[in-house]
């Protein structure tokens, strides 16, 4: 992996992407935020939005794009 990728990435980010790309069908991509969530969530927990992209390329490929970059998102821990 390229040194100027995972500079600044958690490996629990990178081990939470591998563990999703290994078993995509278990999850899908929110088309409004582009988050991963579960294959049975009915709305994103990030966005609220309810269409979602369920191609296992696309899991892997935002898994990958996710896991290999710093967070920018901001959680629900981070308003606490």
């Amino acid at each position: 992996m390229n040194k100027t990728i995972s500079k600044g990435v958690s490996s629990a980010r990178l081990e939470r992407a591998q563990e999703i790309a290994s078993n995509p069908s278990a999850y899908k991509v929110c088309e409004c935020c582009d988050s991963i969530v579960g294959a049975n969530s009915v709305t994103c927990s990030n966005c609220h939005g309810y269409r979602f992209d369920t191609s296992q390329t696309r899991v892997v490929d935002q898994a990958i794009f996710l896991g290999t970059r710093k967070q920018t998102s901001v959680t629900s821990s981070d308003l606490v």
